[in-house]
């Protein structure tokens, strides 16, 4: 049984194809707060922007998701009572400067923010976080640069998701630890 006890979980899920990520997703959309930050991590075809269709649908924002690549940021909104949708391509963007200018931290409060090619770039908007890295066959993991010797475009290819839980916001959270058992039953 997976906890989450501590300040930091981690934990490696093993998942059957891209609508296992879509599916996982939605569900974790399902329990996303405002002022949630979710950092993805994963080579060009992981389910990067696949995983972020997921979430919007359990958040119930409007569809739609594609990736902001060539614009950096889109806003999809709540359809109902909840978040708002604030997804970011980070991995055009060279500086500090460049991502201040997004002014993220405007909507951070009222939004769920999802920063792709994120990492080491945006954990300092919030004390809390998750980290998800998203594998597919092939991949191999060298001191944080992510290697690929594969060919995209194949959907029915495993995946390994790599979740990390990290502050406050997370310890204890019932929901998220609900969701972590029922996809390593």
């Amino acid at each position: 049984m997976n906890r989450v006890s501590e300040a930091n979980l981690a934990v490696e899920l093993a998942i059957e194809d891209i609508s296992g990520t879509r599916d996982f997703a939605r569900r974790l959309g399902a329990i996303m707060k405002r002022g949630d930050l979710v950092v993805l991590t994963g080579e060009l075809g992981a389910g990067k922007t696949t995983f972020t269709q997921g979430l919007g649908l359990g958040m119930g924002v409007r569809e739609g998701i594609i990736s902001p690549t060539f614009v950096i940021s889109r806003i999809h909104p709540a359809l109902r009572d909840g978040p708002d949708l604030v997804h970011v391509d980070a991995y055009r963007l060279s500086s500090a400067a460049e991502l201040e200018d997004l002014d993220l931290e405007a909507s951070m409060g009222e939004s769920v923010t999802v920063v792709e090619w994120g990492a080491g770039k945006v954990e300092a908007l919030s004390d809390s976080r998750l980290e998800i890295v998203l594998l597919r066959p092939g991949a191999v993991e060298n001191d944080q640069e992510l290697v690929f010797d594969f060919e995209t475009g194949d959907d029915d290819e495993p995946r390994t998701l790599q979740l990390a839980a990290i502050g406050p916001r997370w310890v204890n959270d019932p929901a998220l630890a609900q969701l972590l058992n029922d996809f390593t039953s």
